[in-house]
């Protein structure tokens, strides 16, 4: 099976996330860039229906000239190929335009026969991106599958939901986010790493797909990002002694829930 996986390219969860002097962006100083952790996941399934049921694997990106770091490890880990499909920072923030981007670059670049992307990636996506693509693909979409089984033209699969598990079944071509559970992503193998230095990425611009990158970034802008700012440092807390006097600490808590947190 020819499988797709849809990867962003993030900051490191422990990185340290700094507002930009305009304050409408991020400070990419000193910020790690890592392949999306829940695109691991989808990555390694797309990996293990290669090696059990044969075909060919591809990671598909949209994003800056760094980003290419990412699809290079993700070859390392064991895709076949990879697509770049290069843009300008003002589209990254929307999930619409960057839905949009990936599913003309499916088009121009497939079929597949299945698609994975992580439930959701760590940065602007609003779990929103895998979701928006299989419906301008026109095709099914399972969202945080944590087992897959392929079968012949369906899949089955499995999500946790509150109370138990959800079994699913859907046609292919679908596309199937993956949740924390589904597979252990595997490490880059030196082997591997040596190997995807010598695949070529195909890149490509965001006009060859026959959109116009200004219009996604503007008028056609599902949203954008106005300021950001860093939440307020958090105080010490309060203490509340009540070995003595139990009661007394308990009416004390109640008074600030009520008066200073506002919570009752």
């Amino acid at each position: 099976m020819k499988s797709c996986v849809l990867m962003a390219h993030v900051p490191d969860t422990a990185s340290v996330i700094k507002v930009s002097g305009a304050g409408d962006r991020i400070d990419e100083a000193d910020i790690k860039w890592i392949v999306s952790p829940y695109d691991e996941y989808a990555l390694e399934e797309a990996i293990r229906l290669k090696e059990a049921r044969g075909g060919a694997v591809t990671v598909l990106t949209y994003g800056p000239e760094r980003a290419q770091q990412g699809l290079r490890e993700c070859l390392a880990r064991g895709a076949d190929a990879a697509v770049h499909v290069k843009g300008v920072e003002r589209t990254f923030a929307d999930a619409l335009a960057i839905a949009r981007v990936l599913a003309a670059a499916i088009r121009k670049v497939g079929p597949f026969d299945i698609f994975f992307a992580g439930i959701k990636g760590v940065g602007s996506d609003n779990s929103l991106v895998a979701a928006m693509v299989a419906e301008f693909l026109d095709i099914p979409h399972v969202a945080g599958v944590v087992k897959l089984e392929i079968g012949d033209g369906k899949v089955t699969a499995h999500r946790e939901i509150e109370g138990g598990t959800e079994v699913v079944e859907a046609p292919v071509p679908c596309v199937v986010t993956a949740h924390k559970g589904l597979n252990e992503p595997r490490y880059p193998s030196l082997k591997g790493i040596m190997a995807s230095k010598k695949v070529a990425i195909q890149a490509l611009s965001v006009a060859d797909l026959g959109l116009d990158e200004a219009a996604l970034a503007g008028a056609e802008a599902g949203c954008r990002w106005k300021a950001l700012a860093l939440p307020p440092a958090k105080s010490g807390g309060t203490i509340l002694k009540g070995e003595e006097d139990p009661a007394a600490a308990a009416r004390e808590l109640a008074r600030l829930l009520r008066e200073q947190a506002k919570a009752i």
